[in-house]
This record gives structure tokens, sequence and C-alpha cells, in this order.
């Protein structure tokens, strides 16, 4: 009868997560310590190109790829994927002169890769290497060398899955990506060209998009009694009233706080006694996520205004409706 196996111990996933985590994070830091001109200059000739950056690679070097070539897209920086694979067979053709190519490959040596250095050496087309062997093929024909650090990827040394190369391959596309949109002041308005859809699209829509305009907006004088004041918030349901002097500037707002607040001889008093003078406002062309932030705690509407004067109001549930919360 064979003796009974010994039990092996208990896997401990969160371990092996936390042990993966610290090295990618170390690994981000080293690459982070060591960037210098290279990565000034490639920036720079990515900024001054005609034509947009080709992004290739092969496996998952050409997985990363992919997500470089839509992040910079998105963010103001023309940009495409070509795998180096189909390249061979005819892609090649969606190179231009005025382009640039960005090359992923750790070992910089792929065979699949040849075809597209060379055509970019043949017709003098900027070539931006991303790998971790400068004596490679890749890391020679480079006009540009962003070198990855010599770290060890998070897995077992035996399997050296892509783990932690290719993290560092994100992450300096990322890089690329922010720095670009940082030198061309690509702004927030900018960048809801790109993203029109979802929350995010939402959010970056204007405020005089979603605002009701001057037709709907409820207003009372410095001298309404607040009788005439009550009767506008009541007919125009925000909630609130603009207060506006003689020639059309905005006093100050009236909302169900200030009614309480002022609840004895509310009817005595005129518009101007029982407004807040100092609101919150917005511009119209502020973005929606921006006045969502001003709503922040209890305030539940906001009056546009504009040259000192109230052009329109935006209540929380237009926000809502436009998808913004």
């Amino acid at each position: 009868m064979s003796a009974p196996r010994p039990a092996l111990a208990p896997f401990d996933a969160v371990a092996v997560g936390r042990r993966v985590l610290a090295c990618e994070g170390e690994a981000l830091s080293v690459m982070a310590a060591g960037l210098g001109a290279p990565f000034a200059e490639a920036v720079a000739c990515i900024a001054g190109l005609k034509g947009r950056v080709v992004v290739t690679g092969v496996g998952k070097s050409g997985h990363v790829g992919k997500k470089i070539a839509a992040t910079l897209a998105s963010t103001g920086t023309p940009a495409m994927f070509v795998h180096a694979g189909e390249a061979s067979h005819g892609d090649l053709g969606m190179i231009g002169a005025d382009d640039a190519v960005l090359m992923l490959s750790k070992g910089g040596s792929n065979r699949e890769l040849s075809d597209v250095i060379a055509y970019a050496k043949r017709f003098c087309i900027p070539l931006i290497a991303v790998t971790a062997h400068a004596d490679s093929a890749l890391g020679r024909a480079a006009d540009h060398l962003l070198l990855l650090p010599p770290v060890a990827e998070a897995t077992d040394e035996a399997l050296n899955a892509p783990t932690t190369s290719t993290t560092l391959q994100m992450a300096l596309g990322d890089a690329l990506a922010v720095a670009l949109l940082e030198q061309r002041g690509f702004t927030p308005h900018d960048f809801k060209v790109f993203h029109p859809g979802g929350k995010l699209g939402a959010g970056l829509r204007t405020v005089r998009e979603l605002m009701h305009g001057e037709a709907e907006l409820p207003l009372a004088a410095l001298n309404a009694p607040m009788a005439d004041a009550l009767l506008t918030m009541t007919q125009k349901h925000f909630g609130a009233v603009a207060v506006v002097d003689e020639v059309g500037r905005l006093a100050g707002v009236i909302t169900d706080g200030d009614l309480r607040r002022h609840i004895d001889g509310l009817m005595s008093h005129t518009a101007g006694q029982v407004m807040t003078p100092t609101p919150k406002t917005v511009a119209p062309a502020a973005l929606a996520a921006e006045a969502l932030a001003m709503m922040q705690g209890r305030i539940t509407v906001l009056f546009v205004v504009e040259d000192e004067r109230p052009v329109g109001v935006i209540h929380i549930h237009d926000l809502l409706r436009a998808g913004v919360v």
C-alpha cells in the first residue's frame, strides 16, 4: 500500500496578484527614472508630422499597439494600427511618405518586422522603436529608440510570458499620447469631438447645449413683491428665481432655502430682500461635467450667466436626461 501524498499548501491568489503588481510597478518606476532625450525626440518627431503615426507589431506587442494607436487618435494625434504580418501582403501601402512608424517588439528581431523596417528605411519614413534590445534588428534600424529597461517578466523565468514588458509598452504609449496632447494644448472641447458617445461624451457637452433659454427663465426684479416672485417660481417649475437689477444684471437668486429662512413675514418682503446675493452661476461655454461638479451638495439648479446677465438655466434633471450623471 503506497504512502499517502502530502497535503498541498493552500494556493494564495492574493499573494500572487500582489507580487505581479509590485513587479510591474517597480519596472514602471525604473523606466520613468530612465526616460530622457530619446523620448523628447520621439515626441518632437510625431508632433512635426504632416501625416499619421502608424503603429505596428506582432503578438502581444501587436495587441498593445492597437490600444496605443487608439489612444493617440482619440487625443488629437492621427494614428492607425497596421499588423506587421499583414504589411508584407499589401498593407505597406497604408504607410505614407508623411507618416512615422512606431514599432513595438520586446526582442526586436521578429521576422515579420523586417519588411516594415526595410520599407521605412527605403522611403525615409521615421522609425520609432520600442524594444528591450538596442542591438536587435529593430534597435539598430531605429531613428528614435525608446529602450525598455532590463526588468524581469512577472511570470516564472521558464515561462517568461509577456507581462511586465507589455505593461511598459502600454505605459510608454500613454506617456507619448499625453505629452503630445499637452504640447498641442489639446482641450476638453477638442476631446469632445472624438468622444461624442456615452457618459464621457455627455459630460463633454456644453451647458449651452443643455440649458433652458431666455424664454423659460424665471426672473424677478429687485423690488418685485414676493407674491409675484413666488408666482414666477411656481409657473417656471425650476424651484428658483433669478433676481435682476434695473439693467438686467443678475443680482441674486431665490431658492426654497431662502423662502424657509424668511418664512416669518415673507409676503411683506421684496425679492431683493429675500434673495441670496452671491449665487453660484455657470457660463454657457462650460462643460456639462463642470456644471455637475458645481451642483455637488444641495444645489439642483444653476443660472447660466453671460456678461453678468442670466441667459439660461440648467437643472440637475437636464444633466440626468443627457446621461452626465
